[in-house]
């Protein structure tokens, strides 16, 4: 068995045996965001007519679920809005009603990452289906850029370095004149096309190969770890990364690809990541 095998058996071992965060990641943990979605939409479905309905409407052309030609600025709950909550009911395991329930409202208002979780042609995020490093790129340069915090910048090495150990990827700091991967803290509209909007719960966004752009959002509070209302740099960082490699959202509610982060929460990678990322490079057998 090489040492890469070797690795990737250690790591099924432990995630076997270790707890998967430091606090659960529960559906439940966050109370409504009224600045996005008024509580007063509970229970609300097609055929209403109410304040807030575009805001949800807006929520589900954002990330995937409602075509990009389909107007968000009415208030009226049609066809298609009823179609793409269906979506998101399904891509989340939730009761697929087309009815804006708590249980749907609850997890919308979670703070996430601001990568789609379906991607459509229009989307720059991802512009491919499958996109990923051709196999001379497996040695990915990186640099932090602009004013990023000293003191988080060992975190995100650690983030790189994690997967590493379950891939065939290795990451090299070097200068940002010459890097595939340049990783920053951003406020508000930073030239990407995708601004960081004040109250959208939006913590991050990350390109897909081979762009390599990763964004923090610097509005929010960060820490190295788990604290209450600050959100770890690192469990952001590893999902980030896991969009710079390829990887879209999972569905799988303890995966670090899952979309959502609450605050005061450390996770790692679970075999669902590790499984996504072989799968996506065929196991590296190009590596």
């Amino acid at each position: 068995m090489d040492l890469k095998s070797c690795l990737q058996l250690m790591f099924i071992l432990v995630a076997a045996i270790a707890p998967h965060a430091i606090m659960a990641r529960h559906l439940h943990t966050h109370k409504f965001s009224s600045s996005i979605f008024p509580q007063h939409l509970v229970g609300s479905g097609k055929g209403h007519n109410m304040e807030g309905i575009h805001n949800v409407r807006a929520f589900l052309q954002r990330y995937g679920y409602l075509s990009t030609n389909v107007d968000t600025k009415g208030n009226a709950f049609d066809d298609n809005l009823e179609f793409a909550l269906k979506s998101y009911q399904k891509f989340f395991n939730l009761n697929v009603s087309g009815i804006l329930d708590v249980e749907t409202l609850e997890l919308m208002s979670q703070p996430r990452c601001g990568v789609p979780d379906v991607f459509r042609i229009d989307y720059t995020f991802f512009r491919e289906s499958k996109p990923k490093w051709r196999a001379s790129k497996y040695n990915l340069k990186y640099a932090f850029v602009g004013n990023f915090p000293e003191q988080y910048k060992a975190t995100v090495r650690e983030a790189t370095n994690t997967w590493s150990s379950v891939t065939g990827f290795t990451f090299t700091e070097g200068s940002v004149d010459n890097t595939d991967v340049k990783i920053s803290f951003e406020v508000g509209d930073h030239g990407d096309g995708y601004p960081f909007v004040e109250g959208s719960g939006v913590l991050a966004h990350a390109f897909a190969p081979e762009d390599g752009r990763l964004h923090f959002n610097t509005r929010h509070a960060w820490a190295d770890g788990a604290y209450p209302y600050k959100y770890d740099v690192g469990t952001v960082a590893l999902h980030e990364l896991g969009h710079v490699l390829g990887l879209g959202h999972s569905a799988f509610r303890y995966a670090v690809m899952w979309p959502h982060t609450p605050p005061n929460f450390v996770t790692g990678l679970d075999n669902d990541d590790v499984n996504g990322i072989m799968a996506l490079y065929n196991g590296f057998a190009d590596a």
